[in-house]
């Protein structure tokens, strides 16, 4: 397991625009489809990542905790599936129905928009408010594989809470960690 830390994009940056496949529904999934929603969570997951793994569960919850309130989420996979066949779009549908997702999993095959994000590692957290400027990029929270740290998703849900809230997000972010992505 290398450590990998996310590159915390700069604060106010635009979500970059996208259109990928859902692997769950083969709809295409951006930002658009979020339109009139107060906030935008973006995560970079995958099935394989041991701090992915750590964390499913949570990010699950989230998804159910946050669902009929004015927050977009999406979840995407842009890592290499020929080389990490748990990775590709068929065992990423199987995790989101395991993991019982109420989000769209989208599989970005080109990882344009990993890079068009400047995503490091998964997970990697990009949250953006109503005017979709980014306002959250950092950790879940202070749990990592085998620090003995609970997962609680405290640091993101805090930034959700306040986006929601309409109020300013805390700027005393930590950059999240995880496995870097697997480039092609």
């Amino acid at each position: 397991m290398a450590l990998t830390h996310s590159t915390m994009l700069e604060l106010g940056t635009t979500v970059p625009d996208f259109q990928l496949p859902d692997v769950v529904s083969g709809e295409m999934i951006g930002p658009g489809r979020f339109a009139g929603q107060k906030g935008l969570l973006v995560m970079f997951i995958c099935r394989h990542c041991p701090y992915v793994v750590h964390v499913q569960e949570e990010l699950s919850r989230v998804g159910r905790d946050y669902a009929g309130q004015l927050l977009g989420v999406v979840a995407i996979s842009s890592n290499d599936a020929d080389n990490y066949p748990d990775d590709h779009p068929d065992r990423l549908r199987a995790m989101a129905r395991e993991l019982e997702f109420t989000f769209p999993y989208c599989y970005d095959e080109s990882q344009s928009v990993a890079r068009a994000f400047t995503a490091a590692c998964t997970p990697d957290f990009f949250l953006f408010d109503k005017t979709r400027k980014l306002v959250y990029r950092g950790q879940l929270d202070d749990s990592r594989p085998g620090n003995g740290k609970p997962v609680t998703g405290k640091d993101l849900r805090a930034a959700i809470d306040a986006v929601l809230a309409e109020q300013p997000v805390s700027q005393d972010q930590r950059p999240s960690a995880g496995c870097n992505i697997k480039w092609k």
